[in-house]
């Protein structure tokens, strides 16, 4: 399998989405991109490497620690990515930072059916 990146929000559903999507496929790494709060509050069945940033940072410095953590660690030339938490901001950050690092990206949710790309 793949890579997967994924944002991380607060709200207690988007955990439960995000920890559904982790567990139920088989990832070669799973990067989760949140908050000290989500670090602190996400449980996985599976190791998760946590890229912690400050969402109140402004968009263009988020690119940059994302950037940062993600840096040599992704082990393929594309990722997984699941970006049904967060807001808009947060999601631009990610996106910007995978495609700044050269990584193709994948869209994945989870369904009724299963994790499917979209």
């Amino acid at each position: 399998m793949t890579d997967l990146v994924a944002c991380l929000s607060t709200g207690e559903k988007s955990r439960a989405h995000v920890s559904r999507l982790v567990n139920d496929a088989d990832w070669n790494n799973v990067f989760l991109v949140t908050n000290d709060f989500g670090k602190e509050n996400f449980r996985a069945d599976r190791m998760v490497e946590f890229i912690v940033v400050d969402f109140q940072k402004p968009v263009f410095e988020l690119i940059e620690d994302i950037k940062k953590g993600l840096r040599g660690k992704i082990s393929d030339l594309e990722v997984a990515l699941n970006i049904v938490s967060g807001s808009g901001k947060e999601h631009m950050a990610i996106l910007s930072a995978l495609l700044k690092l050269g990584v193709g990206v994948r869209l994945m949710a989870v369904t009724k059916e299963g994790i499917k790309e979209l």
